[in-house]
């Protein structure tokens, strides 16, 4: 497929390039300017929070032709619209993309509501003829991670009180054990201390 090309764009938004194929994950117009960049061929979105959904940083860079894949709760806005439900997948221009589950254990708002729900958002798995990459959305680890294949990149969050802890980041990401790893959907970061206790076999990218 040729060399993939990777854009961190803040918060959880992240330009994946691969061919002449453009690929953005949860565009937010708040942390990034979208005017001038290139038209999105594929946009996936993880679930309907603002920050996730965001219709402002769509209308620069969606075309006629550009295919969505979402989450149930943000569902079929028209017909370049493709949901998928956790554990369901597609083949889009021969990548297979797989909604995996991302939801809170423990994180609640201050009505005792769960952030996410379990069932609601989707992280994604995305198949580059053998090259996966996992982008865990808004998530906190949870047993499903280990039932995840080979991961040869993997984007996991890392904010309270949303996501991960830092200690959380660090599990998950040792469990998954990507070969290589981004933080991303994080206010603060101090790498030198996530590297200290992750696997040295992976390899942190921020």
């Amino acid at each position: 497929m040729g060399d993939l090309r990777v854009k961190v764009l803040g918060h959880a938004s992240v330009r994946l390039d691969i061919g002449d194929k453009i690929i953005y994950v949860d565009p937010y117009s708040e942390v990034h300017d979208f005017t001038g960049d290139p038209k999105a061929d594929l946009i996936l979105i993880t679930h309907n929070h603002y920050d996730h959904y965001d219709e402002k940083a769509f209308s620069e860079i969606e075309t006629p032709d550009t295919t969505f894949i979402v989450s149930a709760n943000v569902g079929p806005v028209d017909d370049r619209y493709i949901v998928l439900a956790n554990d369901q997948f597609c083949t889009w221009e021969g990548i297979q993309i797989t909604a995996v589950e991302s939801y809170n254990v423990n994180r609640r708002n201050p009505s005792g509501e769960l952030f996410h729900p379990r069932g609601v958002g989707n992280g994604y798995v995305v198949d580059f003829d053998g090259f996966k990459v996992y982008l865990a959305g808004d998530t906190e680890p949870i047993p499903e991670m280990q039932e995840l294949p080979k991961i040869d990149l993997a984007f996991l969050p890392k904010n309270l009180p949303y996501t991960m802890t830092d200690e959380e980041f660090l599990k998950a990401a040792n469990l998954i054990k990507p070969k290589c790893l981004y933080a991303y959907h994080y206010f603060e970061i101090d790498v030198p201390k996530l590297k200290k206790d992750l696997d040295p076999a992976i390899e942190l990218l921020n």
